[in-house]
């Protein structure tokens, strides 16, 4: 009788079906997950930036609320030699106050904000993020205004919201 070495090809074929299988049921899982880690991401961003233009306000009354993301941030890696000013608040990092197009994204999703100036003055402000590209970094578009209340909409994926009326008709985030 002859000695059989190694594995058959019917052998290495149910292990390939095997592994594939098991491709099959992990891969769409991993997707969604890190859908949902980017999510969660843009709304701490969201949030973040929420509390920066509270911070923004209060440090500078003749502005109001930043009308840019740059505003908000460095301007560049760091603060400015001569500290914070209206134009460059250091008030979020510089990956967030520079994620304003899709090229830039953080963490999948880019963001916008939009002010209404009144009398010279910053009165009101609409922000939020889009995913970078959707079904694929995100499904959800956030936004909020200077209530802080986040909402979001399921289908949406325009430029960063910029308009509180839509803002308004969104699903509130819980």
């Amino acid at each position: 009788m002859r000695r059989q070495r190694g594995f058959s090809l019917i052998e290495l074929l149910i292990v390939v079906a095997i592994i594939l299988i098991i491709a099959a049921i992990a891969i769409p899982n991993l997707l969604r997950a890190r859908i949902a880690a980017n999510e969660a991401s843009a709304v701490s961003s969201i949030r973040t930036m929420n509390s920066a233009q509270a911070t923004y306000q209060s440090t500078y009354p003749t502005v109001g609320f930043a009308s840019t993301i740059a505003q908000l941030g460095p301007g560049g890696n760091s603060c400015p030699a001569g500290g914070p000013t209206s134009a460059n608040a250091c008030l979020i990092d510089n990956l967030l106050g520079s994620a304003t197009v899709p090229g830039q994204a953080k963490n999948g999703y880019y963001f916008g904000i939009n002010t209404l100036n009144t009398s010279n003055l910053n009165t009101t402000y609409t922000m939020g993020g889009s995913a970078a590209t959707f079904n694929s970094t995100g499904v959800r578009g956030f936004c909020s205004k200077e209530d802080g209340v986040l909402h979001f909409n399921a289908s949406w994926n325009n430029p960063p919201q910029t308009t509180a009326a839509t803002c308004s008709g969104w699903t509130t985030l819980q």
